[in-house]
């Protein structure tokens, strides 16, 4: 069980065949907040578009997030750009999920942070579009890989690794574009009087100090499988969700053979 004051995920891209929604149902299923945030990109409206592909699983990490807010956790849905449809939904309230454009988070200490996906800060979408489905489509390729790749490694029983993220980080373009994403990030925080900000979009999990206010980034479900988790005094700490689940798995093997 994940013991929390507030979780934050984003980058689900349910709808596309990279989307880890098992790992994602196992986080579901485990934790126990007050506060969840959704920070954008949960469905992939831009690869719905071209080709429908929809999972059993995805339906049910709809299901289980609706299922967290009636049990009472308030639950908050950030749309990001690859599902914009829903920010003509904005300040509705949706089987008990509040769809919002933005919002600050208040701390269990009294830190406030603004909550946003992140894609207005990214020059590509906003002034490129053409540019970031090239891009996506690039993506798209690189997450393929990735999974043939991890079943290669399952059948040979090694655990799960993602190749896409090893690739973006060795692109020096690709590294100084998340650098200038995170300080334009810290920056707009820090112009709003705010302690920090909490994104996602660039499925890079961060969490550092950047002029003087705390930038951090939950990551995604595709690549990393990363969540962003405050703790009750107000801490917070990035949980890599497939360590976590290899951990439990070996102490379980552990208990059996005792």
């Amino acid at each position: 069980m994940l013991q929390a004051r507030s979780v934050f995920v984003s980058d689900i891209h349910l709808g596309t065949r990279g989307a880890r929604a098992d790992m994602l149902l196992d986080l579901l299923r485990e934790v126990k907040c007050e506060h969840l945030y959704l920070v954008g990109d949960v469905v992939d409206g831009w690869r719905l578009r071209k080709s429908w592909y929809w999972q059993p699983e995805f339906s049910e990490v709809i299901r289980a997030v609706i299922a967290l807010s009636q049990s009472g956790v308030n639950v908050t849905y950030i749309p990001g750009n690859h599902d914009e449809i829903f920010r003509d939904w904005l300040h509705l309230d949706v089987a008990g999920v509040r769809i919002r454009r933005e919002a600050v988070h208040i701390g269990a200490d009294g830190r406030r942070f603004l909550v946003m996906h992140g894609d207005e800060f990214d020059g590509v979408i906003r002034y490129a579009k053409f540019l970031a489905y090239l891009g996506d489509w690039a993506y798209d390729t690189a997450l393929v890989l990735n999974r043939w790749f991890n079943v290669a490694r399952r059948k040979l029983g090694y655990p799960y690794w993602s190749l896409s993220a090893w690739l973006k980080r060795q692109v020096k373009e690709a590294v100084k574009a998340i650098d200038r994403f995170e300080v334009a990030l810290a920056n707009e925080a820090k112009r709003r009087g705010l302690d920090g900000v909490i994104c996602g979009h660039i499925h890079h999990a961060e969490m550092r100090h950047v002029h003087g206010v705390l930038y951090m980034n939950d990551g995604d479900w595709v690549e990393s499988c990363t969540a962003l988790v405050e703790h009750a005094d107000g801490r917070f700490e990035l949980v890599d969700w497939p360590a976590r689940m290899r951990a439990r798995e070996a102490a379980e093997t552990v208990d059996a053979l005792a």
